[in-house]
């Protein structure tokens, strides 16, 4: 059974925000609401500067706190994919999962439900790569199966240096960033 996760080179994305505008068409997400978004960050001291542009959305962690706090079971961990998933219906909008998440990934829809990035996992399960994946016009991003040696993901992941996003939170996260 796979256990998706995705790769994304920080020194190829460019910012363009395509996989944004994707994930918004691909997801009919509600206009004032992101399930992915552009982080850019600089670190180190003038002249000696660095910027990396990051693009996240809910990690799809191992260990979710999201899914822990849920009352009804609406945030789960599906079997297939080992994704992070949101039944609609069975949200009651208590926004606990909102809280728990470290990364700000969730938001509440405005017809009351917890909503947040799926992977796209309705593509993904016909063979296709999520939005966001597919658009980048500088294939800075890659989506594929974590647990299997020979993925292309993990063979990136093997290949360089990464980090992910708030380690110290304990989480887990699956989306890598290659330095």
């Amino acid at each position: 059974m796979p256990r998706f996760g995705m790769v994304i080179d920080t020194k190829k994305c460019v910012g363009c925000m395509d996989c944004v505008v994707a994930c918004q068409t691909e997801n009919d997400v509600p206009q004032g609401f992101a399930k992915d978004w552009l982080v850019t960050e600089v670190t180190g001291t003038f002249p000696d500067l660095s910027m990396e542009i990051r693009s996240e959305r809910c990690h799809q962690c191992d260990n979710p706190p999201c899914v822990y706090v849920c009352p009804t079971g609406a945030s789960h961990i599906e079997d297939w994919g080992k994704t992070v998933q949101i039944t609609e219906d069975k949200c009651i909008g208590c926004k606990a999962c909102l809280a728990a998440c470290p990364y700000g990934a969730r938001f509440t829809h405005p017809d009351g439900y917890a909503d947040k990035c799926t992977f796209c996992i309705h593509r993904v399960k016909e063979d296709l790569d999520p939005a966001c994946v597919s658009v980048c016009p500088t294939h800075c991003m890659h989506f594929g199966d974590l647990d299997d040696a020979e993925s292309p993901v993990n063979k990136l992941l093997n290949s360089r240096e990464s980090h992910v996003v708030l380690p110290e939170a304990g989480t887990k996260p699956r989306v890598h960033y290659l330095k």
